[in-house]
């Protein structure tokens, strides 16, 4: 699951690390703690060329009555994408990657009801792809009103791999670089072919720190959110 992380990196680093075409999403400045419903930024291709932009994060299916449905839509399992009706058809044509420089899991602490956050990033500090899905979505009797439209995604989640299994059996799906344009590519709808890259990243990309529960609180900001705790970990998790 991902339920929180960090867009710390700036749009037009992400573009250069990125190789876009063309930027259309505003600063969304340094964030420590990107929440469900908030807007982020999103590389997708559209013809021959990709693009940066910027989406709401929870996908609301085009199809919805009610665009709260969107906050309960904040992953996809990748095991059922071409299953489940909300995502079916964003996973054949509308897929994205949603960068982040690192995101958050949390464990029970027996000796506190608060519960313990830790921070995954990539080890050597460079932003993630998350593989997701994009959707766009009019209120009733909007259609084709480019005022009203709402585009969203989701990220798309796997098995854990063993390195992170302590913290939770789900973990986004991070592509290498290699399958970017794979994923990217709209004229790509072999889902069969699609679903065999996502798979739980290597165990060596990851760094996990053990952080402070300023990170439970949605309001809270800034860099001071993945400073290391001062924390004994248990025998049996992560270390």
């Amino acid at each position: 699951m991902c339920g929180r992380y960090t867009s710390v990196t700036p749009a037009a680093a992400l573009a250069r690390y990125f190789d876009v075409d063309e930027v259309v999403a505003g600063d969304l400045g340094a964030r420590y703690n990107v929440a469900p419903t908030q807007e982020v930024y999103a590389v997708a291709s559209r013809k021959s060329s990709t693009r940066l932009g910027s989406l709401r994060w929870g996908l609301i299916p085009s199809w919805a009555d009610d665009p709260r449905i969107g906050a309960r839509m904040i992953n996809a399992r990748a095991e059922s994408l071409a299953e489940r009706p909300a995502f079916r058809t964003p996973f054949s044509r509308r897929r994205c990657l949603i960068p982040a420089d690192g995101y958050y899991e949390w464990t029970s602490d027996p000796d506190s009801p608060t519960r313990r956050p830790w921070y995954i990033r990539h080890r050597d500090g460079l932003p993630l792809a998350f593989a997701g899905l994009w959707e766009s979505w009019w209120p009733k009797g909007a259609d084709g009103d480019r005022n009203a439209k709402v585009v969203s995604a989701t990220i798309v989640t796997t098995r854990a791999n063993e390195a992170l299994a302590g913290l939770h059996d789900r973990m986004p799906v991070v592509l290498p670089r290699e399958a970017w344009d794979i994923w990217l590519d709209p004229a790509n709808d072999d889902v069969d072919s699609l679903s065999r890259l996502l798979l739980p990243a290597p165990v060596e990309l990851f760094e996990l720190t053990a952080v402070r529960p300023l990170v439970n609180k949605v309001a809270n900001e800034g860099a001071a959110l993945i400073e290391p705790a001062e924390v004994d970990v248990p025998a049996g998790e992560p270390a």
